[in-house]
């Protein structure tokens, strides 16, 4: 006879994991700046997914798992027309939303980007909402999932530094998604919580596939992954699947005890939505995000060096400790994945262009062998100052600063950014340029019909926010994309 093991008494649910399930399924989202936030985030990630639409890199990796094996009344795919089961649908989006490393970022003792919940949040809420199967959900509802998705991961980023341990951030990615995504299927109190259990005893993806030697398109795949297991778990817990309670904290085999060496893991501060109103956006530049200030710092020394590339003795850079660790590279970079992980690269390129977008990581520009030189002369060296103020709750800087000097003595000035555009200091400056990054980004992809259906909806919060989502995602579609 066999063993009913969803009957048998169970501990309690460890604080950390019932604390996530309890805000997952029952914070009520009130601030206006959170919601607003939320949306340009929705325009945002939008606007990343159609530019990775022009990459085979990316579009070989995309539709079913098996060619042909579509879902009629399944979930879309921003910028083209499969439809899918909402698994893979959520792989499918989670891996065109950071293809380009432009999405939304957060950064603290971990690092991530909090859009990449997106993956799951919309391939839920279309599926949900399709007609056949007959649970609508509203645009409203996505930016509320959002929020606490956001939320969830960046409160768990604070500080608990998985990366110190070699354990990637998108293991946070498939936190906060099971947990949305089980809400927005209806999952009870305790259905969230088992979910988010079985997240966590999924373990962690290792970082190898962001440093040298082993830096890869992993990377801008990783977060699609960690969002399509977070709907796959959600589902499970829908059928009345058990959870493990004490999946944290449990000796010797929990997630403390096997991979934080004992440390228990940090809640700083409440779950409300403080990370969204606090997230940063890259506007400018598709580059990792703590060399976004050094990259604006090189335009600004662009018409001051870009004729005396010959003459230049040394470059010099000073940057956070966390830039020191993740994007001080020397030596070959091997692929597009690689160069956009190196501060040195992300330097040498606007100063010798007076650009920085994401063809400049390709082989035709990185060939160029004024590029490498002008690596070889650069020292990366850490600024305290920078440091304590990436750290400061109140402040969240991400300070850069570049100065050229020249074989006759002379020197540009130091330029110094403490803070990139896409910084909530900076938001009435910034926001103008994301709106303009994604019409761009509509305008190259789609018809001029339908590019206009989707900047005015965009222009409309009201009409979105009240839009069922599966008229939302008929929008973007692209019929034969």
């Amino acid at each position: 006879m066999s063993q009913d093991y969803r009957s048998a008494e169970r501990p309690a649910f460890d604080p950390v994991l019932l604390n996530i399930a309890r805000y997952a399924r029952d914070y009520v989202v009130t601030g206006d700046e959170a919601v607003d936030t939320a949306r340009y985030c929705l325009m945002d990630s939008v606007a990343c997914a159609l530019q990775a639409l022009k990459y085979p890199a990316c579009t070989r990796l995309l539709g079913p798992v098996v060619p042909g094996a579509t879902l009629p009344g399944g979930a879309r795919v921003p910028g083209m027309d499969y439809e899918l089961e909402p698994v893979q649908a959520a792989f499918n989006i989670g891996a065109l939303i950071r293809w380009l490393d432009f999405n939304d970022t957060w950064l603290a003792a971990e690092w991530g980007h909090p859009s990449d919940n997106l993956g799951a949040i919309l391939a839920v809420a279309d599926w949900m909402s399709r007609p056949r199967n007959g649970r609508p959900c509203t645009v409203r509802n996505v930016l509320d999932a959002m929020i606490k998705a956001h939320e969830i991961q960046g409160v768990l980023a604070l500080e608990n530094s998985f990366n110190r341990v070699g354990l990637d951030h998108v293991l946070l990615v498939r936190i906060a998604s099971t947990a949305v995504a089980t809400s927005l299927l209806g999952g009870t109190l305790d259905q969230v919580a088992n979910a988010v259990s079985n997240a966590w005893l999924d373990g962690a993806a290792l970082r190898t596939y962001r440093h040298a030697p082993n830096t890869g398109s992993r990377k801008s795949w990783a977060a699609g992954d960690a969002t399509s297991r977070a709907v796959r778990l959600a589902l499970i817990a829908m059928t009345g699947e058990m959870g493990y309670p004490s999946a944290l904290s449990v000796k010797t085999w929990g997630f403390s005890d096997v991979l934080l060496k004992g440390k228990p893991l940090a809640v700083p501060r409440p779950f409300d939505s403080y990370v969204m109103e606090n997230v940063l956006f890259k506007v400018s530049y598709p580059a990792e995000f703590h060399a976004q200030t050094a990259v604006e710092c090189a335009l600004r020394l662009h018409p001051q060096v870009s004729k005396r590339l010959d003459e230049i003795e040394r470059i010099e850079l000073e940057t956070q400790e966390p830039g020191m660790r993740i994007i001080d590279k020397t030596g070959p970079l091997a692929n597009p994945a690689d160069r956009d992980h190196c501060i040195q690269y992300m330097v040498a390129i606007p100063l010798i262009f007076g650009r920085l977008t994401a063809q400049d990581y390709e082989d035709r520009v990185a060939n160029d062998p004024r590029v490498d030189a002008l690596r070889a002369k650069m020292r990366v060296c850490e600024n305290l100052r920078f440091t304590q103020d990436y750290y400061a709750a109140d402040r969240r800087y991400i300070g850069n600063s570049v100065q050229v000097f020249f074989t006759d003595g002379s020197s540009t000035e130091r330029v110094a950014i403490e803070y990139p555009v896409g910084h909530r200091a900076r938001r009435a400056e910034g926001m103008p340029l994301l709106v303009r990054k994604f019409e761009q980004s509509v305008d190259q992809h789609y018809d001029t019909e339908q590019a206009w259906k989707v900047r005015d909806l965009f222009a409309d919060p009201a009409r979105l926010d009240a839009m069922p989502v599966h008229e939302f995602m008929t929008v973007l579609v692209r019929p034969g994309g």
